[in-house]
């Protein structure tokens, strides 16, 4: 049994502190935000899939490509960072990734319960940016064939699809987070590179 996403509310409240921030995706990578602590962390009842059109950051309106988001799944979970950002910069923190991560509202930003994985039975709760199933740009299921061909052509403002993917791949690894669905993809773009 799940339970809808909680959103945030900051609006007559301090920010928390301290303020994690779960990253499943670039944030992984590229958290564009001060972060004094990172510990790998686990949600349960999501999955991290490209199940999200992206128009801005790695693709266009025209040529859309595709990006990270966690989506509902009962039963399964999505590894990932939870970052805690450097005292002092809650504000800032969150207005960064407001900026980056609803550019287009695809994204809800909610509060979700995460087990840190080196310390099992320890939770800690953590703001985080998970897949609206009604916005537009919700791509639903799409074959790993499809998903392969639109992340080896599509280009955004922030560059490339394929080094999206690429960079999130290598990270995950690097950390010791298995995901066997982005490992498989990775290596269907690198065959349509060549």
């Amino acid at each position: 049994m799940h339970t809808e996403p909680v959103l945030p509310d900051f609006t007559d409240a301090p920010y928390p502190q301290p303020l994690w921030v779960f990253g499943y995706g670039s944030l992984i990578w590229q958290p564009d935000f001060p972060v004094a602590e990172m510990r790998l962390a686990r949600a349960a009842g999501w999955s991290r899939s490209f199940c999200m059109w992206s128009i801005h950051h790695r693709g266009t309106v025209e040529h859309p490509g595709l990006v990270l988001a966690m989506d509902r799944a009962e039963g399964r979970f999505c590894d990932g960072v939870a970052l805690r950002a450097a005292p002092g910069s809650e504000a800032e923190t969150l207005a960064m990734l407001r900026e980056r991560e609803l550019v287009s509202s695809a994204y809800l930003e909610t509060w979700l319960d995460l087990e840190l994985r080196d310390a099992p039975g320890t939770r800690i709760t953590a703001l985080a940016y998970v897949m609206d199933r009604s916005h537009v740009q919700y791509t639903g299921e799409l074959s790993f064939d499809e998903q392969a061909a639109i992340i080896a052509r599509a280009v955004g403002g922030r560059g490339p699809n394929r080094d999206y993917l690429y960079a999130t791949s290598t990270k995950l690894a690097e950390l010791g987070i298995e995901d066997a669905d982005l490992t498989r993809l990775a290596g269907q773009v690198r065959n349509l590179d060549n």
